[in-house]
């Protein structure tokens, strides 16, 4: 009996009866011994004792066994004649409460776990640490929980979260000094913002997002505050307009051309005028080889295979060099006065055949098209197509325009560097983006503003245009953003916790059970 107390103390001065461990738990038998009671109503003392009952409470476990204290208490004869209540049972302090089935430790530990987890993994985990309990009970402890004393921060953080994805957003606010939350309203309306902030009166920095309604609502309920703008959702909204820039430029990116050469000899013409040369000398060599051993010029051609008048002109020939040459005739070409001309107008970058067979008819050439088109093979090469490269992804490109140059692998300021080479555009556009991103990230540089809009301004691109009337319109808040040393960081944390919170509770999230749960749990 002496060990109870010391393991259970807030069982200290009750008459302990008895203890009977059971298979299931310990029960423990005890009664009161107090000879008055407080009226819970009217606070007067009685001595009356009207009648006893006993109360069965769940107790903290001991070890692995539940415990059950079976208390007897009494009821006790109001003495207030004016009282409502004829009779009250009376309460021991640190152990009952008023229709509890739980004691006031164990009914803590089970807040705490109702708070961290709600209803059914709560009810898991207090069957192994506290007591067995339903999930709906520790829902419905959830909701008799006290709402903490209002707070009116001096710095206040504001943003909204997803009730339900796209249909119901509400807004949680934050004592940016202790990074807690301090109230959720049921949606992210101006109106809602400016009553809650007229209610709390002493509000001097609100920090925000680039949401209008935010924006409005803070002028509204407080318009001596400073609204800070998030530099984070700056540099956000700085990425979605490069990347529609970028997707609006990808054409150029796509492809490379090399500068070309119009008059560049064809790739394969050295080697088939190395194979005619190689061909007539071996011809040459074969018809003067059979004359030598007395075979008439027929015969040599029939054993060649040969023409006649061919066999007879390598005869004739003293050398196979004097066969060799781009036109073995001696007559010259009807094209040839107009080479010079045609070239000039290769280099022009007229490469069509029918252009240019127009254009040397106007200048008295008087041959066919098909000597032009054997020539234009011979000594022209169109220009190489442009060939396609492998492009980054938009978002790719962003990010490297949109991280700080040390954080960038020497692969990725050299993909950069070529994108940036090949579009002159898009090197316009990651250096009016890398000044503004420098801007956000150094503390106390808002005196720059107005000269990077200006920049913006006369760029020529209608996204960053746009992009700088939006800072012209918030310009008070995107200044403080850049001075001041608040961010929202911490309310974007606290409503990751309360999406985690969400999906924890089964769809049971009901805006008064979260907002019990983000408030008492933070």
């Amino acid at each position: 009996m002496e060990i109870i107390p010391a393991l259970l103390p807030h069982l200290t001065g009750l008459r302990l009866e008895a203890v009977v461990i059971r298979a299931v738990g310990v029960r423990i038998t005890a009664a009161t011994q107090t000879v008055r009671a407080r009226c819970g109503a009217c606070g007067v003392w009685s001595t009356t004792v009207h009648g006893r009952y006993v109360r069965r409470l769940a107790d903290v476990r001991l070890g692995s066994h539940e415990v059950q204290v079976a208390l007897t208490v009494r009821r006790f004869t109001c003495a207030n004649t004016e009282c409502g209540r004829r009779t009250f049972v009376e309460q021991v302090p640190g152990l009952t409460r008023r229709h509890a089935r739980h004691t006031v430790s164990a009914a803590g530990d089970l807040e705490a776990v109702a708070a961290a987890l709600g209803g059914r993994p709560g009810s898991r985990l207090a069957h192994r640490l506290a007591a067995s309990v339903s999930r709906s009970t520790l829902i419905r402890m959830i909701r008799r929980m006290p709402n903490p004393p209002p707070v009116t921060p001096t710095v206040l953080g504001v943003d909204d979260f997803a009730r339900r994805r796209g249909h119901r957003y509400a807004t949680v606010l934050l004592d940016m000094h202790t990074r807690r939350p301090i109230d959720i309203l049921p949606d992210r309306t101006a109106d809602t913002l400016a009553a809650w902030l007229r209610d709390h009166p002493g509000v001097q920095i609100i920090c925000r997002d680039r949401d209008g309604s935010y924006a409005d609502g803070a002028r509204k309920g407080a318009p001596d505050a400073i609204q800070v703008a998030d530099r984070w959702h700056l540099l956000k909204n700085l990425s979605d307009t490069i990347e529609k820039v970028i997707r609006r430029h990808r054409r150029c990116l796509r492809t490379h051309t090399e500068p070309p050469s119009a008059l560049a000899a064809p790739p394969n013409e050295p080697v088939a005028a190395r194979r005619r040369a190689t061909n007539t000398r071996q011809r040459h060599a074969a018809v003067h080889a059979l004359r030598a051993e007395g075979l008439s010029i027929k015969a040599t051609a029939r054993r060649l295979d040969m023409n006649v008048r061919t066999a007879r002109k390598y005869a004739h020939a003293a050398t196979a060099e004097a066969l060799i040459g781009p036109n073995s005739s001696s007559r010259p070409s009807v094209l040839a006065p107009f080479h010079s001309y045609l070239r000039q107008r290769l280099t022009d970058g007229i490469h069509q055949t029918a252009d240019l067979h127009a254009e040397i008819l106007a200048r008295g050439y008087q041959g066919s098209l098909r000597v032009l088109r054997d020539w234009l093979t011979t000594n022209h090469t169109r220009p190489a197509p442009a060939t396609a490269v492998r492009v980054p992804s938009t978002r790719r490109i962003t990010a490297w325009i949109m991280r700080p140059g040390h954080k960038l692998t020497d692969d990725e300021h050299a993909n950069l560097a070529d994108a940036r080479r090949r579009c002159p555009d898009l090197d316009t556009v990651a250096s009016l983006a890398r000044g503004f991103a420098t801007l956000v990230r150094h503390q106390g540089t808002g005196q720059h503003l107005d000269a990077w809009i200006d920049r913006a301004r006369h760029a020529g691109y209608p996204e960053i245009r746009g992009f700088a009337t939006g800072l012209v319109s918030d310009r008070d808040a995107v200044v403080a953003g850049l001075t001041q040393p608040w961010s929202s960081g911490p309310v974007e944390g606290q409503i990751n916790r309360i999406k985690t919170t969400k999906r924890q509770m089964y769809g049971r999230a009901n805006l008064d059970l979260l907002r019990k749960r983000v408030l008492t749990n933070s």
